[in-house]
């Protein structure tokens, strides 16, 4: 059976990583940009968008980088507290505009001081961690450090320490960190390693994963999460979060096939 379920897992991620998963997807967003602070800063916000359907996320997305005039970086950079008055009224389910100016704020202060948003991740992770865990809880802490950071927005951005599956940042982590040729994913970022990432854990992986015996524990928390990797390791242990393709397009498949 597990050799089995490898040939079929190998075969999806094959099937699925490739550039034509890109137009219907929220990692289109940042495919459209090229300067890496752009790809970082509409990487992150997409990703921390990314519940309910990818569509809705896509269109928000739009909106949002919109108001930016089409450039990210230049205006997080450069932009004056009357600019961000156009924020207002943008909302996206529960996302509303004090999360938007909370944003704002955290990525202005931190490019003003920073060249990448790797180094947000790297700050409180070792070369040797076996996963991004340090990585994640360190950017939760450091995103929130500013003196008038809102209580609310704290649910927009995960951490491990609330044993939250951290899907949207385990997602932006797979987009900026693995580099597979395959056209998919980013690899823009160099000093964490694939085999380091942890899977973005959403309803479809979390279902078809069940359904082979890849993920045993009950509660879909952070420790689901790492079990579900390691798992995947034993196929893959370079690029256990090649899976995802794999994993995410049979249960959508399986959706679109109206089957539960």
């Amino acid at each position: 059976m597990t050799s089995n379920l490898k040939i079929l897992l190998d075969q999806s991620a094959e099937k699925y990583n490739n550039p034509s998963f890109i137009a219907n997807d929220p990692i289109s967003i940042p495919h459209r940009f090229s300067k890496l602070q752009d790809v970082e800063i509409t990487a992150f916000w997409t990703a921390m968008f990314a519940w309910g359907q990818r569509r809705t996320i896509i269109s928000k997305a739009n909106e949002l980088f919109g108001l930016m005039e089409g450039a990210p970086y230049d205006f997080v950079l450069n932009h004056l507290e009357k600019d961000r008055e156009r924020f207002l009224s943008f909302k996206h389910r529960t996302f509303q505009a004090t999360d938007t100016l909370y944003f704002l704020e955290f990525l202005q202060w931190f490019y003003k001081n920073h060249h990448s948003l790797e180094d947000a991740f790297l700050k409180n992770m070792l070369p040797a961690d076996p996963h991004v865990e340090n990585a994640v809880t360190g950017f939760h802490r450091l995103f929130f450090s500013l003196p008038d950071a809102p209580r609310r927005t704290r649910k927009h951005v995960a951490t491990p320490a609330t044993k939250s599956t951290c899907k949207r940042l385990n997602m932006f982590l797979r987009w900026m960190v693995r580099n597979d040729g395959r056209g998919v994913d980013f690899g823009i970022w160099k000093n964490i390693k694939p085999s380091q990432l942890l899977m973005p854990l959403d309803v479809h992986v979390e279902r078809i994963a069940r359904r082979f015996g890849l993920l045993e524990r009950k509660q879909t928390d952070w420790q689901a999460v790492i079990e579900l990797t390691e798992r995947l390791r034993q196929f893959d242990p370079k690029d256990p979060v090649k899976y995802d393709f794999a994993l995410f397009g049979l249960g959508v498949l399986e959706k679109q096939n109206g089957r539960p």
